[in-house]
């Protein structure tokens, strides 16, 4: 009978008792790698949408709202057969658990998809990036158009071409000078905007980065003795001290890179989708910055995979220099997301 009671009480205790901070640590962690997996696989569907001529289509998770409930019922009963010197005990009882999770996609349309898609990057944030240790010639053939005239390679589309002779020049002294640290920046305010300053210059400099340091200059027709140069935003500079970058939109990088994508040769010759772009005079500088290889069937080991038009398309796992790249794409991405400000607030129950 005591044993009975005991565990009656055991059961309703444990009525009481919350779910919601159990649910923290385990739920955290798997909707985090949920929503990171499904983000890399449509970023990779949307890239081999454009190499095919494709419409992209970003959905957003906006928000996640999961509501936790834990029911439980708990009877008892006591009885006692008078003359008959027995008694008896009874008890049933039940717990009812629901996770109810509530997904909110939000596509990328209309103003928001101009602005996230469409805007060019400012000039200052390739600069930023450069400086903040991201590889200076990564960084330039993803990011811009041209620099002082001087034209980088595009893969797709109308606009298709091959760099200028001097763009590989260009990176590949911006590239030196970064590992270097003979780069540098300055923000200042000008008339109550933001102005750029790139700096070229380190005491104490080694033979090897002055001189990488003067081939930039050479290249970009700027002045020997311009230390800081102002960055703009243009094609054609309008002094000799002066930057003038033509950044690409985000749409305009997912279209570059995509436009090496390594598609089936059955549907290169069906005419689906055109083969890769190789123009004269390439060499491994302009070979693409990402590898995204096809085929029939799933791949063993993929950082990203997904199905388009009965081919699988993917990044291996195993290569570091193109996972590198595809995660600093999203980066970018987010940053170029305009999302509305100001989300509500919204409480869920969990007991």
């Amino acid at each position: 009978m005591k044993r009975s009671i005991a565990a009656i009480l055991v059961l309703a205790l444990s009525g009481c008792t919350t779910v919601g901070p159990s649910t923290i640590a385990r739920d955290r962690v798997d909707y985090d790698q949920a929503i990171t997996t499904s983000w890399k696989r449509a970023m990779l569907l949307n890239m081999v949408k454009l190499r095919y001529g494709d419409t992209p289509m970003f959905l957003d998770v906006s928000s996640i709202i999961n509501s936790y409930t834990l029911d439980t019922q708990v009877s008892a009963g006591l009885g006692w057969i008078p003359g008959a010197g027995s008694n008896a005990a009874s008890a049933s009882g039940f717990a009812h658990y629901t996770d109810k999770p509530t997904i909110t996609y939000n596509p990328l349309l209309g103003e928001r998809f101009t602005r996230s898609l469409m805007t060019p990057l400012q000039p200052g944030v390739v600069v930023s990036l450069i400086q903040s240790g991201w590889s200076a010639d990564s960084v330039m053939r993803m990011m811009v158009s041209s620099a002082n005239g001087i034209y980088n390679r595009f893969g797709g589309g109308a606009r298709a071409r091959g760099a200028d002779p001097g763009w590989n020049t260009i990176v590949g002294a911006m590239r030196r000078i970064q590992a270097g640290a003979g780069v540098g920046m300055r923000v200042e305010r000008d008339s109550g905007s933001e102005l750029t300053l790139l700096v070229l210059h380190r005491k104490d400099m080694p033979k090897e980065l002055a001189e990488d340091i003067r081939t930039l200059r050479n290249t970009l027709g700027i002045r020997e003795d311009a230390r800081e140069l102002r960055v703009v935003y243009g094609s054609v500079p309008k002094g000799d001290a002066e930057l003038a970058l033509v950044t690409r939109s985000m749409l305009e990088i997912l279209i570059d890179l995509a436009s090496g994508i390594e598609v089936p040769a059955e549907d290169v010759a069906q005419g689906i989708v055109p083969a890769v772009r190789r123009f004269e005079g390439e060499g491994d500088a302009d070979k693409p910055l990402i590898r995204i290889q096809s085929g029939s069937a799933p791949p063993d080991r993929a950082f990203a995979a997904v199905q388009y038009q009965g081919h699988w398309f993917w990044i291996d796992e195993r290569d570091y220099a193109s996972k590198g790249v595809f995660s600093f794409v999203m980066i970018i991405f987010s940053l170029m997301d305009t999302a509305p400000k100001g989300q509500p607030l919204v409480t869920v129950p969990v007991g």
